[in-house]
């Protein structure tokens, strides 16, 4: 089964049930499965006019109370910016799926990128909260596809699946779990009648507010303006400033719930590579390799890309000499590692954005110069 195939199934079995989007390479696929699949289980495909209506459409039919998920690449992934804020804000569930291409612009269509990592962080505007994940096979992109979904609905969150073309159009055996053996969250709703519901109030310590879906007999204001817990905007400065804690610390609460790494032989590491996605794949032929030469190397691989896994990074950077960060963009993570650990230990970057991998004999070549 192809990468974009075993996502669109994952949305599947994750509950979903609306997808609208916009065809573009290299996400088309996840389309077209949909388009066929969706109708099959009583759900909806509808094509947009645009990526910016995709986004708005998929913001709500989650209102009404369906999964939603879109998905995109590149130009697209921009266009989707200002209503994907709106649902960070407005704390609307949804899914969006980025099959990274080579950029800026139009770029390279067809070509594989790691390219838009801080896009997903920093690309709608303002200080937010935002959950985003990183598939290294076509086996995770199905299962985190479903934990994606789950994450969206326990933390009332837009998640980003970051695929990259070279995992979305890759081709593996996967094994399909049976209904009920993956966990499938569904989201809170209120316990309280319509006239007593106070939709932005949270109920618990975990600070997300339980949901009411449109058309159950619930009314809501719904606002991308800093709102009291009532919904309704406020400008009052302790009000905004307490709505921007809230949707920030209900991240923070949830973090060993969100973050997701993978470590593989790192208890004697000397050195460390920190890689995803498709890089993970190469990174981990060069730990195989560097192995049988008798080099101590090890490899973190980040499943949870933001919020950045900046614990984990710590305590390795502890034990190792040096981490080498292999990306195929011209250095954003690398950065982000050289600030989390905080000059305990060198970070060297190995940065490639021609629209091809970065293989193991590079990285090698590089643990080999700071060993």
């Amino acid at each position: 089964m192809q990468g974009n195939q075993a996502c669109a199934e994952g949305a599947i079995y994750a509950g979903a049930r609306f997808y609208a989007g916009y065809p573009i390479t290299p996400s088309t696929e996840i389309a077209e499965v949909l388009a066929e699949r969706l109708p099959q289980v009583g759900g909806k495909f509808i094509q947009m006019e645009d990526e910016i209506a995709s986004m708005a459409a998929i913001v709500g039919a989650s209102l009404t109370g369906a999964k939603s998920m879109t998905a995109t690449s590149g130009p697209g992934f921009s266009l989707k910016q200002e209503n994907l804020g709106y649902a960070v804000l407005s704390e609307v569930p949804c899914v969006v799926v980025n099959v990274q291409r080579l950029g800026p612009s139009t770029g390279g269509p067809t070509a594989p990128s790691q390219g838009d990592i801080m896009q997903a962080r920093w690309g709608t505007h303002g200080d937010h909260p935002i959950i985003a994940v990183s598939p290294s096979s076509v086996q995770e992109c199905f299962e985190l596809t479903v934990k994606a979904f789950n994450l969206s609905e326990r933390f009332r969150i837009p998640v980003l699946m970051m695929l990259d073309e070279v995992i979305g159009h890759m081709r593996e055996r996967i094994v399909i779990p049976a209904p009920g053996e993956l966990d499938i969250f569904e989201r809170k709703t209120p316990e309280v009648a319509p006239s007593q519901y106070v939709p932005y109030e949270p109920q618990d310590d975990s600070l997300v507010p339980p949901m009411a879906n449109f058309g159950e007999g619930y009314r809501y204001h719904v606002t991308g303006l800093l709102h009291d817990d009532t919904g309704f905007p406020s400008n009052s400065p302790a009000v905004m400033g307490a709505h921007q804690d809230r949707l920030h610390e209900k991240i923070r609460r949830g973090l060993n719930e969100i973050i997701m790494v993978e470590e593989a032989e790192t208890e004697d590491a000397d050195v460390l590579l920190v890689a995803f996605g498709c890089m993970a794949r190469s990174a981990a032929r060069a730990v195989k390799e560097a192995r049988a030469k008798g080099q101590k190397v090890g490899m973190l691989r980040l499943i949870t890309i933001w919020p950045f896994p900046e614990e984990a990074l710590r305590q390795l950077a502890e034990k190792v000499k040096a981490i080498i960060v292999p990306e195929m963009n011209l250095g954003q993570v690398v950065d982000v590692v050289k600030s989390a650990v905080e000059g305990k230990v060198p970070v060297y970057g190995i940065c490639q954005a021609d629209g091809e991998i970065i293989p193991p004999e590079r990285i090698l070549e590089k643990i080999e110069e700071v060993l």
